[in-house]
C-alpha cells in the first residue's frame, strides 16, 4: 500500500463537474436569450445560437471527460478495485476519484439534455 499525501487530495475534484455543467447552463441560455432580444427579430432564426451552444457542449462534455479519467486514475490507485473501507488516507483519496467519475458522468448527462433543447427549437418565439 502506498502513503498518500492528503495534501494534494483536495476537494476541487467533486467541485469542478457540477460547475463545468451550470457554467454551460448559463452560457447556453444567456446566449440564446441575449440573441432573441438584441440580434434575431421575433420568430427569427436561432441558427448562429444553436451552433454557439453546440460548441458549448462540445468543449464542456470534452472537459468532463477529462475530469471522469482523472477521477478514474485516482480510483484506480495501483490498478486496486477493493471498495473503500478503510480510514486510512489512500482509501479517501481513492473514494474522492470516484465520486469525481460519478459526478463527471452525472453533469454529462445534464449537459446532453440541456443540450437536447437546441434540437427542437428551432425560433425565438
Amino acid at each position: 500500500m502506498s502513503s498518500v499525501d492528503e495534501e494534494h487530495a483536495s476537494l476541487w475534484a467533486l467541485a469542478v463537474p457540477p460547475l463545468i455543467w451550470a457554467t454551460h447552463f448559463l452560457l447556453s441560455y444567456w446566449t440564446a436569450a441575449v440573441w432573441c432580444a438584441k440580434f434575431a427579430d421575433a420568430g427569427g432564426s436561432l441558427a448562429l445560437a444553436r451552433l454557439a451552444i453546440a460548441v458549448y457542449s462540445a468543449l464542456a462534455l470534452a472537459a468532463l471527460a477529462l475530469t471522469g479519467y482523472q477521477g478514474y486514475r485516482r480510483h484506480h490507485l495501483e490498478q486496486r478495485a477493493a471498495p473503500h473501507d478503510e480510514d486510512s488516507p489512500e482509501s479517501r483519496y481513492r473514494f474522492m476519484g470516484y465520486a469525481a467519475m460519478l459526478l463527471s458522468g452525472l453533469s454529462a448527462i445534464a449537459i446532453v439534455y440541456a443540450t437536447l433543447v437546441v434540437l427542437y427549437i428551432r425560433s425565438c418565439v
